[in-house]
C-alpha cells in the first residue's frame, strides 16, 4: 500500500490524497468481491474455474497495459552540506 499511496500523492498532490486513496482502495475491494462472486458463478455453471482463469489473465494484461504510460520523475539527491 505505501507505493500506491506514494503514486497517488505524487500524481495528484497530497491535498486530496485521503479521498483519492480511499477511492483506490474501494475499487480494489469491489474488484476482489467481483472476482470471488464471478468465480463462484463460473464454478456452479460450468463445474470448473477454467473461464475465470482466462478472464483473470485478460484483466491482468489489461491492467499492465493501462499502467505502461505512467512515468515517474527521477528524484535528484540533495547535495551534501559542506
Amino acid at each position: 500500500m505505501p507505493p500506491t499511496a506514494a503514486i497517488v500523492g505524487k500524481l495528484f498532490g497530497v491535498r486530496y490524497m485521503a479521498t483519492l486513496f480511499g477511492l483506490t482502495l474501494l475499487s480494489h475491494q469491489i474488484g476482489g468481491f467481483l472476482g470471488a462472486y464471478l468465480g463462484g458463478i463460473a464454478l456452479s455453471q460450468s463445474g470448473s474455474y477454467q473461464w475465470m482463469w482466462y478472464a483473470d489473465m485478460a484483466l491482468a494484461a489489461a491492467a499492465a497495459i493501462v499502467n505502461l504510460p505512467i512515468r515517474e520523475s527521477r528524484v535528484e539527491p540533495l547535495p551534501m552540506p559542506p
